[in-house]
């Protein structure tokens, strides 16, 4: 049965009225996490509902992005200025506004699996509300929760026949497989769509017809920029971890990695290897990396630039992805077909298109020796055969006229198919494969500047396709050959137990995504690897604490699934150790401050031998030895604090750093005064304080907590090295 054409309809509140005529007044409504939530539609939403208390609104979601607030007076006045400036344009969600200050309605409820990091931790409400769930598991536990409505943003494209053709753009994760079981569910469903200008038209799955829709709100009105978070800058510390992960992918692999700034670094150090080899061979080796893991460097990954390239394959597409493929490192083309991604893996066929390729893929069965209208189909959707052979009535034919029975056993015929029907290169290849994207302004332009080739070499998915090999695993397995995972995490025990979501006392710090997903298939494919990646400390002074520990209460990634850990100090593999093995390796990758107690904590569990002692190679892991490093390259141009640049300004870079060292001071009572008592001897009137004063409203303080304010920050200026 055809479903009915969508109804466009030109503002949210009339898109309201429908979805609640369709489904009722027990709204249950799923959105993207990120940017793919329509924010007028659903606060047109939400609006309703909290004006009528015969209503109800359930929104399940995840990520929700608000612009910046501040905590504090002292965050505020950094921050507010910051935020007008850059999210001035972006409508704030009412739901996430009302949430955060405790003011939702009780006809409301917001439910998420994922959170910003570290935003919820008080916010009893939210961690109430939070579902624990394998990102692949979502659609199946909103399905079991009876959703009726999905809430989406949409890309458009008008045809010239009138119809429409929509992209999911970023957000066909878990879009794509809901729609379709909620149309099989039986019960009275919505789906409802926002066209927004700003959202950049991606193919894959998020490809999808207007009509897929039943209601679709298309104004420019509601166009709106993406939200778009600026930029931080990158410690030394993650710079080094960066370097080690850097060296584990192995050119022709796979490579998913995640955000933030351990994302950064290690794209960072992928580009410095693939650009300016010599230089990166140099820094590896002044960091050590060769001397203490060059034979597990050599089995796992490699240093030289990337021939091959890399397939990129992530749930999350950072801008760092983009990054590597206009640099020509993701650039290994996979192909949705089994003949075709044999041959490439086996590298008896590139992309170029020579008679080999048809000779292979008929030796291969994937063709008939006499081409039937299907092997031609096939032929024409691959480019193995240009889009001018026609076929008509048994027989292949020209554009001229020409025409043969397409029988290859025929050396004549063949000579003929070879010479005129073969096209130039495969089509249809793709370089990456998301789920999802966010990132900084630069990025959503890069996509909107991207040729039409090269948007359909960015093929956005299901999160149920990138996530995992189930369903597609024999063509998966052939995509993702030497795969390496890239993952951040808070702590790993001793025995290779990793944190990533969650403290122990159960409260919620982000979410598990799809980590736990990666791991899993890192260790189902024969080649790939998880990479978990951490600072080996936390805190500072009297506060430092390892992010190494022997025990704790909770757990992320089981030790059954235990595999590669790098801080800035090296790399722990773990993969098939004994329990003695997997504490050693973990110790040398200690910080040497934490080391001895560590290895006491073992010995006393029984898990280390009494005599056991840390080799004397890694009995120096102190933040000295890669700063020196660093510090020397960063004076030829490398390890920029900001390598792919950043919507801060110069001002806010220099004051945010200061007010970062302030932050870390706050729970370090003598550290602080130490900080106020360096900024009683600083003059306010001295120039290069004048400026940072006058952005945060403290150049002409008129109370004595202002008075306290501007001497914290010029201690905290001086600390910094302004």
């Amino acid at each position: 049965m055809n479903r009915a054409r969508a109804l466009f309809v030109k503002t949210p509140d009339e898109c309201v009225q429908l979805i609640i005529e369709r489904v009722g007044p027990d709204l249950r409504v799923a959105t993207p996490l990120a940017v793919g939530k329509p924010n007028q539609l659903l606060n047109a939403l939400y609006q309703r509902v909290k004006q009528d208390s015969s209503l109800s609104l359930t929104l399940y979601t995840a990520l929700t992005l608000e612009k910046p607030k501040g905590r504090s007076d002292l965050e505020r006045r950094f921050v507010e200025p910051m935020a007008a400036r850059l999210f001035a344009d972006y409508p704030d969600l009412d739901y996430e506004v009302d949430r955060v200050n405790g003011r939702l309605p009780s006809n409301v409820k917001v439910i998420e699996f994922y959170f910003p990091a570290g935003k919820f931790m008080e916010n009893r409400h939210a961690q109430q509300d939070y579902i624990s769930a394998n990102y692949t598991h979502v659609a199946r536990d909103l399905l079991d929760r009876g959703v009726n409505v999905l809430c989406q943003m949409v890309a458009i494209r008008q045809a010239s026949d009138g119809s429409a053709d929509v992209s999911l753009g970023s957000n066909p994760d878990v879009a794509v497989d809901l729609m379709t079981a909620m149309r099989s569910s039986g019960r009275p469903v919505a789906f409802a769509a926002q066209v927004n200008g700003q959202m950049p038209f991606m193919y894959g799955d998020a490809l999808k017809s207007a009509d897929d829709f039943d209601f679709v709100v298309e104004d420019s009105r509601w166009d709106f920029p993406l939200f778009a978070p600026p930029k931080t800058s990158v410690p030394e510390a993650e710079f080094a971890v960066g370097a080690y992960c850097s060296a584990l992918v192995r050119d022709g692999g796979e490579l998913q990695v995640g955000i933030g700034a351990l994302g950064d670094a290690v794209v960072y150090s992928l580009l410095l290897r693939h650009q300016r080899n010599e230089e990166y061979c140099r820094v590896l080796r002044d960091l050590g990396v060769f001397d203490k893991f060059g034979p597990l460097l050599d089995r796992l990954g490699g240093a030289e630039s990337f021939s091959e390239g890399l397939f990129g394959a992530s749930e999350m597409v950072v801008d760092g992805f983009y990054h590597l493929f206009k640099a020509g490192v993701i650039k290994r083309k996979v192909y949705d077909d089994l003949p075709l991604q044999r041959l490439m893996n086996e590298k008896l066929i590139t992309e170029m298109v020579t008679p080999e390729t048809l000779v292979h893929l008929v030796a291969r069965r994937a063709v008939h020796v006499r081409l039937t209208f299907e092997d031609t189909r096939y032929l024409k959707q691959w480019g193995v055969f240009h889009e001018r052979v026609k076929w008509n009535d048994g027989h292949l034919e020209l554009v001229n006229g020409d025409r043969r029975i397409p029988n290859l056993e025929d050396p004549a015929t063949r000579q003929w198919v070879m010479q005129y029907c073969l096209g130039e290169r495969l089509k249809g290849g793709a370089v990456i494969h998301g789920g999802f994207f966010l990132g900084p302004r630069s990025f959503y332009e890069g996509l909107h500047q991207l040729t039409e080739d090269e948007r359909h070499l960015i093929q956005m998915r299901s999160v149920r396709k990138i996530n995992q090999l189930y369903g597609h695993e024999e063509l998966d397995r052939l995509h993702r050959k030497d795969a390496r995972f890239i993952n951040t995490c808070l702590k790993v025990t001793l025995l290779g137990h990793v944190v990533s979501d969650a403290l122990e006392d159960g409260r919620v710090v982000s979410g598990v995504g799809g980590q736990y997903n990666f791991v899993s298939m890192a260790h189902a494919l024969p080649d790939g690897r998880s990479i978990m990646n951490l600072r080996s400390t936390r805190g500072s002074g009297s506060t430092l604490q390892s992010n190494l520990v022997f025990k704790y209460g909770h757990v992320t990634i089981p030790r059954h699934l235990r595999d590669l850990v790098v801080t800035e100090y090296g790399v722990a593999d773990l993969r098939g150790k004994t329990d003695s093995e997997v504490v050693g390796a973990l110790l040398n990758v200690a910080d040497s401050r934490f080391q001895e107690a560590l290895r006491r904590e073992a010995v006393r569990a029984g898990k280390l031998a009494s005599d056991y002692r840390i080799p004397e190679v890694f009995r120096q892991n102190r933040p000295e030895q890669y700063l020196r490093v660093l510090e020397h390259y960063r004076h030829q141009g490398l390890f920029p604090p900001f390598p792919f640049g950043t919507d801060l300004t110069e001002m806010e870079i220099v004051v945010g750093r200061a007010l970062k060292l302030l932050k870390k001071r706050l729970h370090q009572p003598r550290e602080l005064a130490a900080v106020f008592w360096r900024g009683l001897k600083v003059n306010p009137q001295e120039a290069r304080y004048r400026l940072p004063l006058e952005r945060m409203k403290l150049a002409e303080p008129r109370s004595l907590k202002e008075r306290l304010y501007q001497r914290l920050l010029l201690g905290a200026l001086v600390g910094s090295g302004r």
